[in-house]
């Protein structure tokens, strides 16, 4: 039968209440309410309902929580809260916490602004990468360590207080550094030509998984004459201090070798489609050349064997400069919070990743395969965080 445990717990408080001293220290408690109207779940078979002080400490009584935690605008249902699992006389009643809220800085936390957020299509869900539900959260690529550790820093208030976005990125990039592969992806591409490489050959390559964590071992990486680099790694007419690809310079192709840069391609637009250099196969990585040394280093992924896939990049949905909210109470949106990267490139070891499984991408940040939207044959990856941080911890005296 439904309720048996709410009406005879409500006999009994009612007929305690009838006896408690009239200088109790507690409001008169209101313990149900009648609604002549149809209930979304048990339609017109019930018109009486327990009120929310009157079922919750029974309920967590009944289900065997030890302590509830809420926010401080319920410390006065405490007394209440209270008296209700006391005078029912559980063995082991509940207590009831209260603590501060915390505000996350350029974040929106309120339920009506996210379901505005959701309904007028700004965002794809309550599990948007852009918020910070729990959902959202884990679609986004934060692991439990990292939102325990976050939790840990902040510590527990009775003050109501803000945190800055920065020291949640920070939680999740010391999580993630030393447990996740680093991979080479090229979000931005231009074809790499290495004109005097033999054609059709292709090489393995020895990288290393983790350069701070030796225990994630390495993997090999083909390598061929056609490469794809990122468009900022090459400058025909470099700028100052520009130690990338520019005609005539020399670097490192990471895990590979040295490169001269000789000339570049373009289209009838002008825009350089490929760049073309020469290699050096005495200066192989590993190899133990120590001929010259050169002050560039860039990624690569082989063009034969690149895993194609989108990458989105995440922004603060607040615009941090403007404040969260306008003057008449809305919200102040960042119209750049989304960047959407159609056709990026990585290596093949992301081959058959599977929702939720993170990497960092050299030279760029850490990426999480979408949940939602990701399939075996189009992947595609959130940025969980960039690789540089604006957080720094307090020092200790």
């Amino acid at each position: 039968m439904k309720n048996d445990k709410f009406a005879d717990g409500e006999k009994v408080l009612r007929a305690r209440i009838d006896m408690a001293s009239p200088n109790m220290n507690m409001r008169d408690p209101v313990i149900y309410r009648v609604a002549h109207i149809p209930h979304h779940n048990t339609g017109d078979q019930w018109v009486i309902y327990p009120m929310y002080d009157f079922a919750h400490p029974i309920e967590d009584a009944i289900e065997g929580i030890t302590h509830s935690i809420c926010t401080l605008e319920f410390e006065d249902h405490r007394p209440l809260y209270d008296w209700v699992v006391r005078e029912l006389e559980y063995p082991q009643p509940p207590k009831q916490i209260e603590f501060a809220k915390m505000y996350l800085t350029n974040v929106v936390t309120g339920k009506r602004y996210i379901k505005k957020l959701v309904e007028e299509g700004i965002v794809d869900g309550w599990d948007d990468p852009r918020l910070v539900s729990i959902a959202a959260l884990r679609r986004r690529g934060f692991t439990p360590e990292s939102i325990k550790l976050f939790v840990d820093l902040c510590g527990v208030s009775k003050a109501n207080s803000s945190v800055e976005y920065s020291m949640l990125e920070y939680c999740i990039r010391e999580d993630l550094k030393l447990k996740k592969s680093r991979v080479m992806a090229v979000l931005d591409p231009i074809k790499l030509v290495i004109d005097n490489y033999p054609e059709g050959q292709t090489e393995m390559l020895d990288a290393p998984n983790n350069l701070e964590n030796e225990e994630l071992g390495i993997r090999q990486v083909p390598f061929g004459r056609e490469l794809w680099i990122n468009r900022d790694d090459f400058m025909e007419e470099p700028v100052k201090k520009y130690n990338r690809l520019y005609p005539g310079n020399e670097v490192r192709l990471m895990f590979a070798y040295f490169v001269t840069c000789t000339h570049c391609v373009k289209d009838e637009n002008g825009n350089v489609i490929e760049v073309h250099c020469t290699y050096d196969p005495e200066t192989k990585s590993g190899s133990g050349f120590t001929g010259r040394k050169v002050k560039g280093t860039i990624h690569w992924v082989p063009v034969n064997e690149a895993v194609e896939a989108e990458v989105r990049l995440y922004e603060n949905i607040i615009d941090e400069e403007k404040g969260v909210y306008n003057e008449d109470g809305s919200l102040n949106l960042n119209p750049n919070s989304i960047q959407v990267l159609k056709k990026c490139y990585i290596e093949p070891v992301v081959k058959g990743a599977q929702s939720y499984d993170s990497f960092q991408f050299v030279r760029t940040g850490f990426f999480c395969v979408d949940s939602k939207d990701s399939t075996p044959e189009n992947l595609v990856f959130n940025r969980i965080v960039s690789l540089k941080s604006s957080f720094n911890l307090p020092k200790k005296n």
